[in-house]
């Protein structure tokens, strides 16, 4: 046939493999809507953001709580930084750890220091044990290469 096949299997291989575990803000209400604000933001996960892509969800405390539609969105001033709408949860409290699965795949090689935000660790885990593969980065980090004449 004379034809070269190139894949990029990447979120079919690992695609679901990773999770990003984001804390709980605050939550507000308007007329309509119901927000959860976490601390993660679209520089995290920007998938959401990008294209809609759908993440399952759900509190890391799990017990039988009420269940409302809400909207996750994170704390930057951008109508684009959410990771659901109208999402159907149990009412997180402040301080409450989200789960937010299927972020394997362009998870960490999508996310960015947009909006002066330093990356979020990686941790890889293995059963019941769990490695630091990337620290968290320091604003230190941050500002490391910028030069001011």
């Amino acid at each position: 046939l004379g034809v070269t096949v190139y894949t990029e299997p990447g979120r079919v291989i690992v695609g679901r493999a990773g999770a990003l575990i984001t804390q709980v803000l605050y939550r507000k209400r308007n007329d309509a809507k119901h927000f959860t604000i976490v601390d993660a933001a679209m520089n995290d996960l920007m998938r959401p953001a990008l294209y809609g892509s759908y993440h399952p969800m759900q509190p890391v405390r799990g017990d039988n709580r009420a269940v409302i539609a809400t909207d996750v969105v994170g704390p930057i001033c951008e109508s684009s930084d959410f990771f659901a709408r109208d999402r159907e949860l149990p009412e997180l409290e402040a301080g409450e750890l989200l789960w937010i699965g299927a972020v394997g795949a362009y998870g960490a090689a999508m996310a960015s220091n947009y909006n002066t935000r330093p990356r979020a660790p990686e941790v890889l885990v293995s059963g019941d044990r769990y490695t630091v593969i990337r620290d968290r980065e320091t604003y230190a980090q941050l500002l490391a290469n910028e030069r001011i004449a």
